[in-house]
Formats: structure tokens, C-alpha cells, sequence
């Protein structure tokens, strides 16, 4: 329903969006049959396509020409795709979207290489557009995906991180990419460089907000909402801001530790989804992402008045207040 929600926010951009779907069905055939499989499994287990649907709002603020920008979508959706598949081996996840992972459903080598696949198809699309400046940007913006995963590996189980390593680890997995989605949209349909400035920052900021929102509704929402067992993220030792926040407790940090990096059964897991969703850990992770909410609502004040405007401060109030 939630999601649905989203949809009709940008209800406008349905022709276009539904030719990028067939554009990444298409990005995802090969000649391998396991390939196929493995990443039609993926594609059809849907997604929000927040990255596509960021990169043709931005494009509105100059030429728009769909069959310019979806050159730069499609790549930035696979791009987000294929790190899911690397992220559902790393963190050993079964379940992704009320469905079996891609390692789950074959097997690690299959899921790795399938994620490798999905990249290397983002790169052969984003060769169509002859800009030097696009591809340095889009290669940047993977190297510190890359990063952000070798970060989150170093700091998982560690419950004494400080906050800034919460928000070097978000800004590289998530901020970064949708910020990249609204940079490149704006550039490859000619927006002036203030104009792309803005949008750029309005990406950044508006991807913490999303991520920080992500990462309170894995305690908040329930393992039939989620579509995975809540407290996914504490079970597979990724600390995020909701636990951080909540750790000051004296009572609840030694709970935490005591249930760190164990094999938790449902009770238990219960009892520490229970433990966060009661603690002031989640009030206080709402504050941080309304912080960046407005920050994003901030760099949309100063574009230029018009529907991509409105489309994008719909969904930026949405994003800070979904529930899925």
C-alpha cells in the first residue's frame, strides 16, 4: 500500500518509468539461462526505482529527452541492483523483498557473479553517453560504493563505533548513489552547474534521510512488512543509528552485547527488536533524519519553481515519513 503511495507521486512519469523497466529487462539478457534467471529474479521482485525516478526529475530542469536520460537511469538502477545481490552474500541474507535471495535461490557463486554481470551491463550502458565528465562522476561514486562496503564489513559487531562511522558508512551506501542519480540527470540534459549543484546536494542529503528512515523501520515494522525478519541489520552486525542512539542506556547496551554476533532465536530476536523499538533510540534517529529532510527541502528552495520541484519535495516528505 505504502508503496503504491510513492507511485502516484510520480504518477506523471509512468510512460517513461515503464519504458526504463523493459530497457532493464533487457540490460539483464544474456545468452547464459542461469544468468537470466538469477537476474530476473532480482528485476521482478521490483523495488521503488527512487534512483531512475530522481534522474528524470532532474533531467526536467533542462532539455528533457527521455531517450538521453534513460541512458544514465537504467545503469544507475543496475548499478543499485547489483550491489544488492553483492550485500545479500556479505551479510548471508536469505530473504530480500518477501522473497529468497539470489544466494539462496543458487548459491553464492552464482549471486556473485550475477552481481558482476548486472555491473558490467551498467557500464556498457552508460557508454552511450559521450561525456567525460558523466563517466568520471558515475566511477567515483562506485569507487566509494566500494568503499562503503569494505567500511561496513571493518565495522560490523562493533557496538562502540561512534556516530561518524554510522554516517561515512550511509553516505557511501545509499547518499551517494541517489546524490550521483540527480547530479548526472541534470547533467546529461544540460542544466546549468548551479542547478546541478543544488540537485546534487539535494540527493546527498535527501539519500541520509532515506537511509537513516531505512534503518529505524528494520526495528519498527514487522517481518511480514519488511518482507525479512525484523532486526535484520542488528542480527547480521550492521549497527545503525537506532542502536547507537540507544546504547547510552547502561541496561540496554549490556543486552545488546550479550545478544551481538549470536544465533538468535525468533524469541530472542523479538526481544531485541522490542528492546530498540521501546528505547529513545528511535525518536532520536527520526530527529537526525528530519536534520537531513530539511536540509534536502533547503537546496529545493533554490531551483527554479516548477512541477519537478513539487514532485520532488511530495516524495522528500514522503521518504521522512513512509512506514515501509
Amino acid at each position: 500500500m505504502e508503496k503504491m503511495k510513492l507511485k502516484l507521486l510520480y504518477s506523471d512519469l509512468k510512460p517513461e518509468l515503464d519504458m526504463i523497466e523493459k530497457e532493464l529487462e533487457q540490460a539483464v539478457d544474456s545468452e547464459s539461462l542461469l544468468l537470466n534467471d538469477a537476474s530476473l529474479h532480482l528485476l521482478q521482485a521490483g523495488g521503488k526505482r527512487i534512483r531512475p525516478v530522481f534522474v528524470l526529475l532532474a533531467g526536467k530542469f533542462g532539455n528533457y529527452d527521455i531517450d538521453v536520460m534513460k541512458r544514465v537511469a537504467v545503469p544507475l538502477e543496475l548499478i543499485h541492483m547489483a550491489s544488492l545481490v553483492h550485500d545479500d552474500v556479505i551479510d548471508d541474507s536469505e530473504i530480500r523483498r518477501g522473497r529468497p535471495t539470489v544466494k539462496a535461490q543458487w548459491n553464492n557463486s552464482v549471486a556473485m557473479y550475477t552481481g558482476d554481470f548486472i555491473l558490467a551491463r551498467a557500464l556498457e550502458h552508460i557508454t552511450k553517453i559521450e561525456s567525460p565528465r558523466v563517466h568520471e562522476i558515475l566511477s567515483k561514486t562506485l569507487i566509494e560504493v566500494c568503499r562503503g562496503e569494505i567500511i561496513q564489513i571493518q565495522d560490523k559487531y562493533r557496538l562502540d563505533q561512534n556516530l561518524r562511522d554510522y554516517f561515512r558508512r550511509i553516505k557511501r551506501k545509499t547518499a551517494l548513489l541517489i546524490s550521483s542519480s540527480c547530479e548526472l540527470g541534470a547533467l546529461v540534459s544540460g542544466t546549468d552547474e548551479k542547478t546541478a549543484a543544488h540537485l546534487r546536494r539535494f540527493g546527498y542529503f535527501i539519500g541520509m534521510s532515506f537511509q537513516i528512515i531505512d534503518d529505524i523501520l528494520d526495528f519498527t515494522s514487522t517481518d511480514e512488512e519488511l518482507g525479512k525478519p525484523a532486526g535484520s541489520d542488528f542480527i547480521q552486525g550492521n549497527i545503525t543509528l537506532p542502536v547507537l542512539c540507544a546504547r547510552k542506556d547502561p541496561e540496554l547496551y549490556a543486552m545488546l552485547k550479550a545478544n551481538l554476533n549470536k544465533n538468535l532465536s525468533t524469541e530472542e530476536r523479538f526481544k531485541v527488536v522490542e528492546a530498540i523499538r521501546n528505547s529513545s533510540g528511535i525518536e532520536e534517529a527520526k530527529a537526525m533524519s528530519e536534520r537531513y529532510l530539511q536540509k534536502a527541502l533547503r537546496e529545493l528552495s533554490f531551483l527554479p519553481k516548477g512541477q519537478g520541484v513539487k514532485t520532488m519535495r511530495k516524495i522528500a516528505f514522503f521518504i521522512g515519513k513512509r512506514k515501509f
